[in-house]
């Protein structure tokens, strides 16, 4: 029995970009660019496109190389899995992806979409890819920046065949668009077309856009247009990029994403319509429904919240016994981390020395919300050695962080943050402002109470940072200016964090995370 389910846009106000979607009998599957976090590569479920909740993470680390780990100042920051291509067939589940650190393309296949999962690796890079399989038992990755190539695979999978079939289906000189070229592949056949979407930048200025290409055989030449142009006046941020998903009744719908500043990349549901031989028209005639309804297969189905408080007392099987909902910020040092179920606390010890908020091994994230976030935590600093400091940030290139430090066997709390020097999203240039400290505050007990507040409405992209005082929450600090850029290449997260500025060894407790949405 089915029902209808109204869809607002964006479905999921939370940062889950470069999405990827299919369909298995009643259920729907997306999977989404994690980057730098652990575990990683996620999958989230769905019956009825709009709700949906986390399914599995294909990996808990990827290759444990020394950035991966934040070892030796290294890092993976605007780096790691990008642009996973999802694919059910015969039975079994494919994802892959390239890692733009170590670049190499992975396969990962499953018999069930919980795992286990399978790794394997592709011979060569294959940017953006999208995994085809052909009605002719052949099978093709389609990917690139500018030049968009199709290369057929052999029948394992791990390397292009031998002398099988290599051809560039789409180009676009840097001349004739110097913003974003074509790139963001999704390949399908439809009724005997094949389909080939696309995101670009307009030429003249950025915005971001759908592309569609169709031909009735590979070896025809693929003919394009723009398919959807619409920025659903927010901030002339344009929705592309996804996949396109059909429903157990026949109707058609895409998942994209929009630029939404600091929070992110937000999945977008739109409408799609095919007309035989010719381009499909996406929401109506090009725009975006600010209203519409989707089929439910499972009706009054209760969907786990993607973010949220946690008491930290409940003991989960995977993911290093925490909530899906949490990711480490890079691979964690187990040795540094633990989870006390009864008392209700997360500890994190230092490992190493770090010096900076960026190079902390284990921090411990959760995504911002879309318009408004706000969260609190309570952190004790008892067993912080000097030099330590324990806290909450907003994890982004240019962070911002209210915490604990202790310093000459006292204890502090302080503001301190990285100010932007360069708002330009494009730019992959790092944030090498001097993070300063704004103020500071002695503090009776080593154990406080503190709050995140965060704007993202119209792309304002303010936080601000409050401490407990006498059952009240007082800021501290001034408001931070934080904002999406290809340096960190993803949204704004809350985090819990501890590192060392000495010598390893202290550490800090975590309990009573609530999640104010």
């Amino acid at each position: 029995m089915t029902s209808k389910v109204t869809a607002k846009n964006p479905i999921i106000p939370l940062d889950y970009p470069d999405v990827d979607v299919i369909r298995v009998d009643d259920t729907y599957y997306m999977i989404s660019t994690t980057m730098y976090f652990m575990p990683g590569c996620e999958i989230l479920r769905s019956y009825d496109l709009v709700n949906w909740e986390h399914a599995t993470y294909v990996y808990d680390k990827l290759d444990s190389t020394p950035a991966q780990r934040l070892e030796d100042d290294l890092h993976i920051y605007g780096q790691g899995m990008w642009a996973a291509s999802l694919r059910y067939h015969n039975g079994t589940f494919y994802v892959v992806f390239a890692a733009n650190d170590t670049r190499k393309t992975y396969l990962f296949t499953a018999n069930d979409v919980e795992g286990p999962w399978e790794k394997r690796e592709i011979e060569g890079f294959y940017h953006d890819a999208s995994l085809f399989f052909d009605d002719d038992n052949r099978t093709y990755l389609v990917y690139g920046n500018r030049e968009v190539w199709l290369t057929e695979l052999e029948s394992d999978l791990s390397k292009p065949k031998e002398n099988g079939r290599h051809q560039i289906l789409v180009s676009e000189s840097e001349a004739d668009n110097p913003n974003l070229s074509y790139e963001g592949a999704h390949f399908y056949k439809v009724n005997g077309t094949y389909y080939l979407f696309l995101i670009r930048s307009l030429p003249d200025r950025w915005m971001r856009v759908q592309s569609c290409f169709i031909a009735n055989s590979l070896d025809e030449t693929f003919s394009g247009q723009d398919v959807l142009v619409d920025d659903r006046d927010y901030c002339g941020q344009g929705v592309a990029q996804g996949g396109v998903v059909d429903t157990p009744e026949g109707d058609w719908y895409a998942i994209l994403f929009q630029d939404s500043g600091a929070v992110g990349r937000m999945p977008i549901l739109v409408p799609v319509e095919w007309r035989d031989g010719d381009f499909p028209i996406f929401g109506d005639d090009g725009k975006i429904p600010v209203h519409f309804h989707t089929e439910s297969t499972h009706s009054d189905y209760p969907y786990e919240p993607l973010v949220g408080s946690d008491d930290f007392k409940k003991q989960y099987p995977k993911y290093y016994g925490l909530a899906p909902k949490w990711q480490f910020n890079h691979e964690p040092d187990l040795s540094g981390f633990s989870v006390n179920n009864e008392e209700g606390y997360v500890a994190l010890t230092t490992t190493k020395v770090s010096n900076q908020l960026l190079q902390a091994t284990n921090t411990l994230t959760q995504r911002m919300q879309f318009p408004n976030s706000s969260a609190e935590v309570t952190v004790d600093a008892t067993n912080l050695n000097d030099g330590d400091i324990a806290g909450f940030c907003a994890l982004q290139g240019a962070y911002g962080f209210v915490g604990i430090t202790k310093e000459g066997g006292n204890y502090y709390l302080v503001v301190r943050s990285k100010p932007l020097t360069d708002l330009t999203m494009q730019s992959f240039t790092p944030n090498n402002s001097e993070e300063k400290e704004w103020e500071r505050i002695p503090l009776e007990s080593p154990t406080v109470t503190l709050k995140i507040d965060a704007d993202f409405w119209q792309m304002k992209d303010i936080v601000r940072f409050y401490y407990q005082q006498d059952g009240q929450f007082t800021q501290i600090g001034p408001d931070h200016q934080v904002a999406f850029k290809l340096d960190h290449f993803t949204g704004c997260r809350f985090g819990l964090f501890c590192y060392s500025t000495k010598k390893e060894g202290g550490s800090a407790q975590f309990s009573q995370f609530k999640y104010n949405s």
